[in-house]
């Protein structure tokens, strides 16, 4: 049973896929769907489709209404991923049954910088949830494989073993790679993460 609490976001995100004519079913997944959700936990939808191509081209400007600070396709799951963050740095996970093969670490570049700092925020305030979930051993693992995908690239030396450890490699970590490259990254998204994280009793 889906509590009212969620149906509001739940409602809008479907509301705005259901205007596709190739988008067959829209279904809230996960622990929201359950009601078991914690205070940062993500929100999952399983979508069935009659035409993934199309679909997959549409969802920039299906999304467009909910004004999300990032999105971009999960570049390591084993199905087609199209992950947002809304403002309030809410994580949104549009799941699809097409399979999808993991992709290469990181490299970086002034075309993939603004994709890396998307994925490496998206990454951070979904281990956040796991960490507060108690999943200390996922939130390992993923630390290694974050390292191994986006920090390793970006020239930071080590895996960290806590979200602020990563934090604190991945921000100077990313200055310097703004300085090579003579650009800057939109720093909203960090700021509505972090700020997010620091309400929840993350210190940085």
């Amino acid at each position: 049973m889906i509590s009212t609490r969620n149906m509001g976001l739940a409602e809008r995100i479907a509301e705005s896929l259901r205007v596709h004519p190739s988008v067959d079913a829209v279904t809230l997944a996960g622990s929201r769907a359950r009601d078991e959700a914690g205070p940062l936990s993500d929100w999952d939808f399983d979508l069935e489709t009659s035409d993934f191509g199309s679909v997959a081209e549409a969802l920039p400007a299906l999304m467009r209404p909910l004004e999300p600070l990032a999105q971009q396709w999960d570049r390591l799951s084993d199905h087609a991923c199209y992950m947002l963050i809304l403002p309030g740095a809410v994580k949104v996970d549009l799941i699809f049954e097409e399979p999808h093969s993991a992709e290469p670490p990181w490299a970086l570049s002034g075309e993939t910088l603004k994709g890396i700092d998307d994925h490496f925020w998206d990454w951070t305030i979904w281990l956040a949830a796991k960490d507060k979930a108690g999943k200390r051993e996922i939130v390992l693992d993923e630390l290694t494989k974050m390292h191994d995908h986006l920090l390793g690239p970006l020239g930071v030396s080590a895996p960290p073993v806590s979200i602020e450890q990563a934090i604190a490699g991945y921000l100077p970590a990313l200055r310097g790679a703004e300085e090579r490259l003579g650009m800057r990254v939109p720093d909203v998204l960090q700021r509505e993460v972090l700020d997010r994280l620091a309400g929840h009793g993350y210190a940085f």
